[in-house]
């Protein structure tokens, strides 16, 4: 059996990333055609809008927006702008938001989603104008920076992104086997162009403080998952002491939090290789950890605090182990999740995070325990001011690019998050924790004059119901006709000034979907 698990080896030890070979065979980004994005205007008008800004601020309108270029030139509330606009956005009765930000993103890999125009059509389809790949890619045919150059360049159909390497990763020069070695290692890539690390707890703690040190003198942003493989020497109070930037996903605090023992209590027949066996124990760590409200519990928060780390929980990436039957008859797989990535998502003992191999009820009880927990821990540290930020890790259990990012601003919203609060960790919150390493302030993340021209247009209204930013829209009822309606979706995404149609990129993707189910039927049927 253990052969087997051996296949995706690469997978699992990293966590959630791609296999080291994967982006080699990825296909490349074709160009933009001019029928997807108009723009940048020299004068672009939103019109009779209510505006939500990102900061916290409470709604406002009707509001006009004059965008000249890819730059907010004025914000005229109470709306009549008196300006001669190239083009006019007549967004009465809308609401607009600045871009969303997703801080976890990864591309697909030639087994289950070759060809990243996919995932980045689904992102803007959605309202994501940023993306912070952890990583886009792996190995030393990396194609992170040129499709981060391309993008900036606006020649893509993509969001705005920023790249981050894993240490050792996308360089010539062998494993990081020395402090040193990890500080040359931090230069190679910042010279590259890329923007920050991301750590999966595989370095000794005098590496990791050496390589965390040097990213802070080259101004590189720094995230850890703190994996079970290297948690008992580094949990996430010790990668905060030694100078990391964030944390996203659960692993290391309720390491960080044991009640009775100094590291983990693994049952006796626990494999990490096993995926089932991983991710089932999973649910039972929380069981181990102090209790919200204990002198520890109150103690780890303030630490974090005080230490000024961002989390980004991306509670979504995870959502299906409390309910397998639902993520695998989500509504939008039928028409926007290609038959690969259906298949990639089905349990196995290869495909990383396909784990519910033999998944029971007994299983989804203890993940939906082990929720309220880290609920509990998200809460409480955004009510003591911590930052939360939104990240949707897509690609692996049936979470599937755009959709997985509402599904996270829902499970914010689940944890305690008002729905102000939700918006701002989604634009903002992940604009500063992008931003911070360079100690500026970002230039988008909040609606602003003179801020970049990243926005989302949406016709229903989302602090009363996240449901209406999915690109399928919210079904209800209409009281008048008796009939369900379906409403929402977002209308236009905004990134760099450049108009997106956004039904018209999840029908583009919808072809896409359609011609692969052609071709895997023509192939089932030779």
């Amino acid at each position: 059996m253990l052969k087997k698990f051996t296949i995706g080896l690469a997978a699992i030890l990293f966590g959630a990333a791609q296999p080291l070979s994967a982006q080699a065979q990825m296909e490349r980004v074709p160009d933009r055609p001019a029928s997807e994005g108009e723009g940048p205007y020299q004068t672009l008008l939103i019109q009779g809008a209510t505006m939500i800004d990102g900061t916290g601020a409470p709604p406002e309108g009707p509001v006009d927006i004059v965008i000249t270029g890819n730059r907010i030139a004025q914000i005229v509330r109470g709306g009549g702008a008196r300006v001669a606009a190239d083009r006019v956005i007549d967004a009465s009765g809308m609401y607009v938001m600045p871009g969303f930000v997703d801080v976890h993103g990864h591309n697909g890999d030639p087994s289950k989603a070759p060809q990243p125009s996919y995932g980045f059509k689904l992102w803007l389809a959605h309202g994501v104008t940023s993306v912070r790949g952890v990583g886009f890619g792996w190995g030393a045919n990396d194609p992170s920076i040129e499709q981060k150059r391309r993008s900036a360049a606006n020649t893509i159909t993509a969001p705005r992104l920023f790249a981050y390497a894993v240490p050792g990763d996308v360089w010539p020069n062998g494993a990081i086997d020395s402090p040193q070695k990890g500080r040359e290692w931090v230069r190679w890539i910042k010279a590259r162009g890329y923007d920050g690390v991301k750590f999966f707890n595989n370095e000794p703690p005098h590496i990791l403080g050496a390589i965390l040190d040097e990213a802070e003198t080259q101004q590189l942003g720094t995230v850890a998952h703190l994996g079970q493989r290297g948690v008992a020497e580094v949990n996430a109070r010790k990668a905060i002491e030694l100078g990391l930037d964030g944390v996203t996903h659960f692993y290391g605090h309720f390491e960080s939090l044991l009640d009775g023992s100094a590291i983990p209590q693994y049952p006796a027949d626990y494999n990490y290789l096993d995926e089932q066996s991983r991710f089932a124990w999973v649910a039972r760590l929380a069981d181990q950890a102090g209790e919200p409200g204990s002198e520890k519990w109150n103690e780890y928060i303030q630490f974090m605090i005080d230490s000024g780390v961002t989390l980004s929980p991306t509670f979504n990436i995870y959502s299906a182990s409390r309910d397998v039957m639902r993520a695998r008859n989500l509504e939008w797989h039928e028409k926007y999740t290609l038959p690969s990535l259906m298949q990639f998502y089905a349990p196995s003992l290869t495909n990383h995070g396909s784990y519910y191999h033999d998944w029971t009820s007994e299983d989804e009880a203890a993940w939906r325990e082990f929720y309220r927990k880290w609920f509990d821990l998200t809460r409480e540290f955004k009510d003591r001011g911590g930052r939360i930020t939104a990240g949707s890790d897509p690609g692996y259990i049936y979470q599937t690019w755009g959709f997985a990012y509402i599904g996270e601003l829902e499970m914010l919203r689940e944890a305690g998050l008002t729905p102000l609060e939700v918006i701002q960790a989604a634009t903002i919150n992940g604009a500063r924790e992008i931003y911070d390493p360079l100690g500026s302030e970002p230039p988008f993340g909040s609606i602003k004059e003179g801020k970049l021209a990243d926005l989302v247009i949406v016709p229903e209204n989302p602090l009363a119901n996240l449901k209406v930013l999915y690109g399928t829209g919210h079904t209800r009822l209409n009281r008048v006709t008796n009939r369900p309606e379906t409403v929402g979706g977002v209308r236009w995404t905004i990134k760099d000034g450049i108009v997106f149609d956004a039904p018209a990129l999840l029908e583009s993707v919808a072809r896409m979907v359609e011609a692969e189910k052609l071709k895997h039927n023509a192939t089932a049927a030779k």
